[in-house]
Formats: C-alpha cells, structure tokens, sequence
C-alpha cells in the first residue's frame, strides 16, 4: 500500500492528504513502516490533516517550518485548516484592521 498522506519533514505535526474522496473513518498510510492514522472528519485531497495531536496555541509545522497556530486543540488524523488554525502568513485582516486602527502591537 503506498503513502496517502505526504509528511516533508520529521518534525511536522501536519501532512498533505494524496488521496481522493478521503471521508471520516478511513484509514490512511502515513509512512513507509506501515504507520497509518484514523481519519476523524473528511479531508479533501490536498489538505493538511494532523498527524500528531496539537494543543490550542501549538504552532502547526509543515515543510519543517511554522505555518500558523493552532486555535483549538486539533486531534491526529483532524483535518487542519482555517477553522482551527491562524496563519502567521499573509494575514490581510490584520492589515486592514490595523489601517483603521483596530489593532495594537503595545
């Protein structure tokens, strides 16, 4: 059985999800030794799913670098996306809110 979720780098808690139609429930493979992770909620190809449990304020790592943080606790095999993370990356709200003087760096 080959890999169905990709894992860049050993210190990532996410993984890309490389398998179609993947629904709550499902196993997935997520590395060579046969490891695999329950899927908890449906994940579309291409989307990050955790592949080690992340406390609210964790930061999300993939590519072996910090894309975000985690908003809730996120359970391995979640599916990892704008419901339960902040980005640290092109936060356009931010700047607009501080445009008009909505945010405070103090």
């Amino acid at each position: 059985m080959q890999k169905e979720v990709y894992v860049i780098n050993p210190e990532d808690n996410t993984g890309t999800v490389i398998r179609a139609n993947v629904k709550k429930g499902t196993e997935l493979k997520v590395g060579e030794n046969g490891e695999t992770i329950m899927v908890q909620k449906d994940i579309p190809y291409g989307h990050k799913i955790a592949v080690r449990d992340i406390k609210k304020g964790d930061t999300i790592l993939k590519y072996g670098l910090s894309i975000g943080s985690a908003i809730e606790d996120i359970s391995i095999g979640d599916h990892v996306h704008v419901h339960n993370t902040e980005s640290n990356r092109g936060r356009g709200d931010r700047v607009a809110a501080e445009q008009k003087g909505g945010i405070s760096h103090g």
